[in-house]
């Protein structure tokens, strides 16, 4: 009557459960545009309306206990709602249950049961209804760390950028002072081995081009591929980078200085890779009072 595909679809189109779309779509004989009404019906899909806004805005998140860390972000679709009491207990809401609960993906963060037993997908839904913008749980990822390793995390801006760092041998201040500096420099990954092997080439290419359109001839342009694409590692790699509160050493430097090494980090902003919405002040606040009415 209707396939697993049919039930991931009715899902991104209402934010509903897995279970609550598969239970809509035998209840109306497949038929996703009836599914979405009875969903709307029960009450599960009150925001389905919602579904199709940009929500670029929001807040990360960042924690850590014992051996575990998560980082996550929630969206909303202006700034003005991050300030809201409800948007920031939920959030509060999230860290705590996250935390503390048994799940390591974000396909399982998004079917974890909170303590009111609705799933983390379910309250979306019902935060999309209540605050009256499209509210969505982009991303989660959790860290995993041994007893001789420690985390850093940090927040900045009030939740705009989180970062989260495992090291190993280094102490909870030099974690830190780590986070802190990746929040603010945005690297990409630790080391140059990490570097994906399709984003060098394309940097390398890039470069090619830029030396020749100097006029050096394309010998000399390849010799000089490698001495820029070291700046590149410097600017990209973690380990490489000029360490924000010490410019005379890199961040491995640091580290290593502090009896460590950097093992794994991960950084959210907000909003990344969203094409947003271009509005002014002006119509913002505007949708604000209409949406209130």
């Amino acid at each position: 009557m209707f396939k697993a595909s049919d039930v991931k679809e009715l899902r991104e189109m209402t934010g509903a459960g897995m279970l609550d779309c598969k239970k809509a779509l035998e209840a109306c004989e497949g038929d996703k545009d009836k599914a979405v009404d009875w969903l709307r019906e029960k009450g599960i899909s009150k925001a389905a309306k919602k579904e199709g806004r940009i929500a670029a805005e929001g807040l990360t998140e960042g924690a850590a206990n014992d051996n575990d860390a998560i980082i996550f972000e929630v969206n909303c679709e202006t700034d003005f709602v991050t300030q809201n009491d409800k948007f920031k207990s939920l959030i509060e809401e999230l860290r705590k249950a996250l935390l503390f609960g048994d799940c390591n993906s974000y396909e399982e963060a998004l079917e974890f049961k909170l303590e009111d037993g609705k799933t983390v997908s379910e309250k979306m839904i019902d935060a999309t209804a209540t605050i009256g913008e499209k509210i969505s749980f982009r991303r989660f990822e959790k860290l995993k760390k041994s007893d001789d390793e420690v985390f850093g995390v940090y927040s900045h801006m009030g939740g705009k950028i989180t970062s989260v760092v495992v090291l190993k041998g280094a102490d909870r201040d030099v974690a830190k002072d780590v986070a802190m500096h990746i929040a603010a420099m945005s690297p990409v990954c630790v080391s140059r081995e990490e570097v994906p092997a399709e984003m060098l080439e394309h940097e390398k290419t890039v470069i090619k081009e830029q030396v020749m359109n100097e006029g050096k001839p394309a010998d000399i342009a390849e010799k000089m591929v490698n001495g820029r694409i070291n700046k590149y590692y410097k600017e990209i790699c973690l380990n490489e980078q000029e360490f924000i509160k010490d410019s005379s050493m890199n961040v491995q430097t640091y580290v290593k200085n502090n009896g460590g090494e950097i093992v794994r980090f991960v950084r959210f902003g907000v909003g990344e890779g969203i094409e947003k919405k271009e509005e002014n002040f002006a119509e913002e606040v505007m949708n604000q009072i209409n949406q209130a009415a």
